[in-house]
């Protein structure tokens, strides 16, 4: 790597002050620190802080590394789902080239849109270029469903880095998660193409097979409880299992749901490939481990609670069932655990995470026209994080002041 500090340093006076570039220089800046670790010191007079490498590059680049298990499963999923669909026999190889060549757009569009903006406001600000959208850039392809039309990609992504990130200072400063402001506004602006069945599997306007819908787990649980209901038909927990395994042949089996061979947005179907980056952002202390802990125990809990009241198929279904369906495990480890947007504190990490599980499943159970909650959950825990790290610190100080003696 040498040879490349070598050339960089070679053309760096170019793009500094009064260089022939100068005007480029936070496009150099970002790509000279994603490269190399800076060599900033705290100061010139010995200040007590502690610098080592793992800057807020190095971090986004932690969080990268683990969503490529989602991705790459995510870019088979895709093909496999097509075959199943579609009755075509597929390879392994060709489901993965498929899927790549359905997602792989949709990472350029996100990073050329986003990048492009963060840029423009480095720039005109005379910043260095927030390493923020790294992640964000990835997020947003595996949050949304293969079919998203591009230019729907490009307009959301706009909107998340300018409205819910730049208009409060750029990275760092943003309330909410900016992927989900990305998806929150697909999902409202054009519902057509982010909800409903037709959308989440890329058939290249195929013929499917005899009994092939296009709904996800959760539509077909939320669908059936409603008949069940509707009809006055004795229910159990036992008839929206049965109907999930019926479904396409046993698509949606609670071990299909787990591996994620369903179909869904291009990343969010895999628990056990979310896990994975789970032990990733643990391990390298990227990833609050209580928020994880606290979300998915805030779902389990509250799905139990319903158990217990069981007044429709839906409540009744097995708690653990929730836990694998739609994008509850995407949400909680990568989406919860922004930095930014989540409780600061430790003990509201607690109280951030156990309440994103308990309004999700709350959406889920009781809004049947929304059968998915993740993503509004942790939109409104953004909005309440600070608050409850408020009410955490003036409790901490509370409860100094009264074991204080004067």
């Amino acid at each position: 790597m040498m040879w490349l500090r070598k050339k960089l340093d070679q053309i760096k006076p170019l793009f500094e002050k009064d260089g022939k570039f100068a005007s480029l220089h936070p496009v150099f800046d970002a790509f000279e620190t994603f490269l190399f670790v800076p060599n900033h010191t705290t100061g010139p007079r010995q200040e007590v802080h502690v610098r080592d490498a793992m800057d807020l590059k190095r971090m986004m680049v932690t969080v990268i590394i683990a969503l490529v298990p989602c991705l790459l499963f995510g870019m088979w999923n895709v093909g496999h789902q097509k075959a199943l669909a579609t009755g075509i026999a597929m390879t392994g190889w060709e489901k993965f080239l498929f899927g790549l060549e359905k997602t792989l757009p949709i990472i350029i569009v996100s990073y050329v849109v986003g990048l492009g903006i963060e840029f423009t406001f480095a720039s005109i600000r005379k910043h260095s270029v927030n390493e923020g959208f790294l992640v964000t850039g990835m997020l947003i392809p595996l949050v949304v469903p293969p079919t998203i039309p591009l230019w729907q990609v490009a307009v959301a992504t706009a909107f998340a880095v300018v409205l819910g990130k730049e208009v409060f200072g750029g990275t760092g400063m943003n309330v909410l998660n900016v992927a989900l402001t990305a998806r929150a506004y697909l999902y409202f602006a054009h519902p057509s193409d982010i909800a409903g069945s037709g959308i989440w599997v890329a058939t290249e306007k195929q013929a499917t097979v005899d009994g092939y819908t296009g709904e996800t787990a959760l539509s077909v649980a939320a669908t059936t409880a409603s008949k069940l209901k509707e009809a006055g038909q004795a229910f159990s927990a036992e008839s929206v299992v049965q109907a999930l395994n019926d479904y396409m042949g046993g698509m949606f089996t609670f071990k299909n749901m787990f591996l994620g061979t369903i179909p869904g947005s291009i990343g969010e179907t895999s628990t056990l490939m979310c896990l994975i980056g789970a032990l990733i952002l643990i391990a390298t202390g990227v990833g609050s481990w209580k928020i994880m802990v606290s979300a998915f125990g805030g779902a389990y809990l509250t799905a139990l609670f319903f158990n217990a009241i069981a007044s429709d198929a839906y409540m009744a279904m097995p708690a653990h069932y929730h836990l694998v369906m739609g994008g509850l495990a995407f949400g909680i480890v990568f989406m919860a655990t922004d930095p930014v947007s989540a409780a600061h504190t430790e003990t509201g990490k607690w109280i951030y995470g156990f309440l994103i599980g308990v309004i999700t499943i709350l959406i889920r159970v009781l809004n049947p026209a929304y059968p998915e909650g993740i993503m509004l959950a942790i939109l409104f825990m953004n909005v309440m994080a600070p608050l409850i790290d408020f009410y955490v610190v003036e409790a901490n100080k509370k409860r100094r002041l009264s074991r204080a003696t004067v």
